[in-house]
């Protein structure tokens, strides 16, 4: 038997506080929330684009991401052009992100994609890059790649 191909579906998130994140994540990346449930401290948001699913936002989670613990490591968006990274980081520039490195970076030395590397509300690790346009960046550590041990 031929195992199928697989595409990543949406991506479901544990956040602290739903209002906030969803205040994020459409301010800082231009999702559009397409649906939103639950009641009292168990509350979830549908995020996407043109009414395609994207994210999904569960409140249910107690202190912040550990990047110690198994499980996501970090959430990568990659947009056309290096162009619109800088245009993201603008954005969340605005909304005083923590970043994890200063500026658009490669994801290794010599490559030509890169982005930027930060954190949402609840320190979730995320990136937004694009395959091609970061030849001109800084790779941050050398050959370290940048999604990796951050």
């Amino acid at each position: 038997m031929t195992a199928p191909v697989l595409a990543t579906g949406h991506i479901g998130l544990n956040v602290t506080d739903i209002d906030r994140s969803v205040a994020f994540y459409r301010q800082a990346l231009g999702f559009e929330q397409l649906g939103a449930g639950g009641e009292d401290a168990r509350r979830f948001a549908f995020l996407g684009r043109d009414g395609q699913l994207q994210l999904t936002l569960w409140q249910q989670s107690d202190g912040e991401f550990s990047p110690k613990t198994p499980g996501l490591h970090h959430l990568s968006f990659q947009v056309e052009s290096i162009d619109q990274v800088r245009e993201v980081e603008s954005a969340l520039k605005e909304l005083d992100v923590t970043f994890a490195q200063d500026g658009v970076v490669t994801h290794r030395e010599g490559a030509t994609s890169g982005g930027v590397f930060f954190l949402d509300p609840d320190g979730i690790r995320l990136e937004v890059f694009a395959p091609t346009g970061a030849e001109s960046a800084p790779a941050p550590s050398g050959a370290a790649p940048t999604c990796g041990f951050f």
